[in-house]
């Protein structure tokens, strides 16, 4: 059995398709959906990835804030931005970090942009 999900940003839907298994950080702590799963509504983490496991493929997205919502074995992510793994720059997200990192300067928190840099890293497989 497989759950319908959809990752969408304000101005398109990123993935939607059948899928077995839907990981996300949340504020509240990492959340793994499968079929089945309780309702549940979730703050997605700031500059965390997504990952939407199907029979094929395995899809990875990072994401800079938003919502999961499941409900009736539909799994809705709406994020503020997203992007796909497999459309990543992995050059051009490290300068992102690397320039967001210059402009914090020292502090206790890592500024959104930065975690959202390496968000994109992990997505793409870059690493961070």
């Amino acid at each position: 059995m497989t759950m319908h999900v959809a990752l969408v940003v304000p101005d398109r839907e990123l993935w939607s398709g059948e899928a077995g298994t839907v990981i996300a950080k949340t504020t509240e702590g990492d959340i793994g959906v499968l079929t089945g799963h309780a309702p549940v509504f979730g703050i997605l983490a700031e500059g965390s990835l997504v990952e939407i496991i199907t029979d094929s493929e395995r899809v990875r997205a990072a994401v800079s804030g938003g919502f999961l919502s499941v409900a009736n074995d539909k799994v809705s992510i709406l994020a503020a931005h997203a992007q796909l793994g497999d459309e990543i720059d992995t050059e051009s997200a490290r300068q992102e970090l690397e320039a967001s990192l210059a402009d914090a300067g020292v502090g206790p928190e890592e500024p959104a942009d930065a975690k959202y840099a390496r968000a994109l890293l992990r997505a793409s497989g870059g690493q961070a």
